[in-house]
């Protein structure tokens, strides 16, 4: 059963990352070491695991498992832990959705199948199928991951509305939407249906923007460096301090845009090093087929981090309760 029974998907939720040893194995002690960190930050809703910030893409089924288990156990206590269902086949992903929801998980994060990249969002009765096969498998909360238009895997609104109406344990989606127009008008239509569906944006590399649109949270991999700033960023906005928001994203900013530079794929192989860099890591190791990054991007995020204050001991020094202050400095 989920832990945490009436979660509901909104405000800051971080994707934490998954360390590795020379051999690939997973280093689980370096790896409960950063769920703690994160975890540790005040003002979370909850923690994703088994999603792109841990590279799920190569782990297996079982490896899958052991990640939920352990995150559970470390900090499943205190906070709802989101599992992500990242399957191509329908009846996997279901499969995924049974052992996350019997392991005691609190949402689900549905990743889209790869499969619908050649023109599934001309057969939208795809979509219908897929979630239907996990909601048969869990009664838990599901949120819609919906990528990017230039991934070729993105759900049309009107995907995302029929999907609603058909799903009812769909509750939010995780919204990737990368055209500021069409990102505000999800926000303002899925937000406003009969049965409002929270929006939480994952725009992290113009976090700002988005919250101003009135998204209702974020779910984002950068938020396993940086998940204080973004607690003072969505207070921020949810006071309406705009001062105090844009002091915040000034400290953001060069990281953000270190993280999400081109090629984009780097993105979490990035926010390794920088854990790195900042004593939170013993060492930056992805599996094949992403590739350690070179030493002048390494030194170029270093000198992100330091553009953004963030301290190389872990303790950034940010009073969340007073944000605003910020915006005097």
């Amino acid at each position: 059963m989920a832990r945490f029974k009436d979660f509901t998907a909104s405000g800051v939720i971080p994707a934490t990352l998954l360390a590795f040893n020379n051999d690939h194995t997973i280093n689980w002690p370096e790896t409960t070491r950063h769920l703690s960190h994160v975890a540790a930050t005040p003002g979370l809703s909850a923690i994703t695991v088994n999603g792109h910030a841990s590279e799920v893409h190569a782990c297996s089924f079982d490896e899958q498992r052991e990640i939920l288990d352990r995150s559970l156990d470390d900090v499943g206590d205190r906070l709802p832990i989101i599992a992500g269902v990242f399957a191509d086949a329908s009846h996997d992903a279901a499969r995924l959705a049974k052992m996350s929801t019997d392991a005691g998980a609190s949402a689900l994060l549905v990743f889209p199948s790869n499969v619908l990249m050649m023109g599934g969002e001309r057969r939208p009765e795809m979509a219908d199928a897929h979630f239907q096969a996990i909601a048969d498998a869990s009664d838990l909360p599901l949120i819609c991951f919906n990528y990017a238009r230039w991934t070729n895997l993105a759900y049309p609104l009107e995907t995302i509305i029929n999907l609603t109406e058909k799903i009812p344990s769909l509750c939010a989606i995780k919204d990737w939407t990368a055209e500021p127009m069409e990102h505000e008008r999800n926000i303002r239509t899925l937000q406003s249906l009969t049965r409002p569906i929270n929006v939480l944006s994952t725009n992290s590399a113009w976090l700002m923007a988005s919250l101003s649109m009135g998204a209702s949270g974020l779910l984002s991999g950068a938020g396993s460096i940086i998940p204080d700033l973004q607690v003072a960023m969505f207070l921020a906005i949810q006071r309406g301090d705009l001062n105090a928001a844009r002091a915040i994203n000034d400290r953001m900013q060069p990281i953000t845009q270190a993280f999400y530079a081109p090629p984009f794929l780097d993105m979490h192989n990035r926010m390794k090093e920088a854990a790195v860099l900042l004593g939170r890591q013993d060492r930056a190791i992805v599996r094949p087929p992403l590739m350690k990054i070179t030493q002048p991007e390494i030194d170029r995020i270093d000198a992100a981090l330091k553009a953004g204050r963030i301290s190389h001991d872990g303790a950034d020094g940010l009073d969340l309760s007073t944000a605003s202050s910020l915006a005097a400095e």
